[in-house]
């Protein structure tokens, strides 16, 4: 989906059209959910961007705080207009699918209808990248954007992308770039050209074997209709690093309420509940605890979590506090977001 936080927020409020919306928190640490294409032609505003940045770099936009509700039903419309015209979808997040065309005589015509249904139904834009597997599919859905359909061959990515930098694919975070870099690997050419060997030596053989792939383009990932939810958390960045144990106490009971309000929302229970700390300093610490009866009942999630808070007696400062279950039932429902979607839905108790 094009801007799709941003194009939703248009659809609703239609006097806004034509000017720059940008989507984020209010709080010294909030950050750009999405911004709509004028914000980032006039001023470079990007999701991830400290809101604070983009405020000083386009003061006169219009700046919305994020409804996630409103964008989860906005989601749901778009996807069940993809299920009614595809046998296999992929749902990957609130605003990303993948569509199996396989078999289908004309992709391009089928996927420039359904682009019209979600624009005439939804009031909604997308871009469409049609390829041979899903890494390809997703950068072509980059070049078509907005509002295109772009076909990508892999001969033609092999050809077209060797200059670019392997933080072009999806997954190759700017750690492992920087990482490359040190190598003496600074473009894709170069990332094929070295022995996988060496970048498993690096990286490890999983990673080493993944990255040598990827800078090929390869990619034989297969669509999964439904995804299995290894996890559910919420989680929250606070606006000032708290020392305050009070604090902390009640932040994080009242994530343990939320989560289990989600859970019960959707009928999952799990065995293992665990904490995620943030200190002032980046360092992130995890501590988990298996109890031994299913549960998504706050009264036995947020006593383990807050034990396990205390055990760990944060030595710093915090800058992020979450809590997660795990280990759930296989009878369970799973959920009816993918974990990408989880992630962003945390967005909504963030400062």
């Amino acid at each position: 989906m094009d801007a799709f936080y941003a194009s939703v927020e248009l659809r609703r409020r239609p006097e806004l059209r034509g000017k720059p919306v940008v989507v984020c928190g209010s709080g010294p640490r909030a950050v750009v959910t999405t911004a709509s294409y004028e914000a980032r032609k006039l001023a470079g505003i990007h999701s991830a961007m400290p809101a604070a940045v983009a405020r000083r770099r386009l003061p006169d936009a219009v700046y919305l705080q994020p409804d996630f509700t409103v964008y989860r039903d906005a989601s749901r419309e778009v996807m069940a207009i993809l299920h009614r015209n595809a046998e296999t979808v992929e749902v990957v997040g609130l605003d990303e699918a993948y569509v199996d065309l396989t078999g289908l005589f004309s992709p391009k015509a089928t996927m420039r209808r359904i682009a019209a249904e979600i624009r005439e139904e939804a009031g909604l834009g997308c871009s469409v990248g049609i390829s041979e597997n899903r890494l390809l599919a997703k950068i072509a859905s980059e070049l078509g954007k907005p509002g295109r359909l772009a076909v990508l061959s892999r001969s033609d990515a092999l050809e077209r992308f060797a200059g670019d930098s392997p933080g072009l694919i999806p997954g190759i975070g700017p750690k492992t770039v920087i990482k490359l870099q040190r190598m003496g690997i600074r473009t894709l050419a170069a990332l094929r050209a070295r022995d996988p060997a060496a970048l498993e030596r690096a990286f490890g053989p999983r990673t080493g074997r993944w990255l040598h792939a990827r800078s090929r383009f390869e990619d034989d990932t297969p669509l999964t209709v439904v995804r299995e939810a290894k996890s559910q958390s919420a989680e929250t960045t606070f606006d000032v690093d708290v020392s305050d144990s009070a604090q902390l106490t009640a932040s994080l009971t009242s994530l343990a309420e939320e989560l289990c309000r989600r859970l019960r929302s959707r009928q999952m229970e799990g065995r293992t509940i665990g904490i995620k700390v943030r200190l002032d300093d980046w360092t992130n610490v995890t501590r988990s605890q298996t109890v031994e009866q299913p549960t998504n009942d706050p009264a036995v999630v947020a006593p383990v979590a807050l034990d396990l808070l205390r055990a760990y007696s944060p030595p710093r400062p915090v800058r992020l506090l979450g809590v997660r279950v795990a280990g759930f039932d296989r009878g369970a429902e799973t959920a009816d977001e993918p974990e990408e979607a989880q992630d962003q839905l945390q967005l909504t108790l963030s400062g």
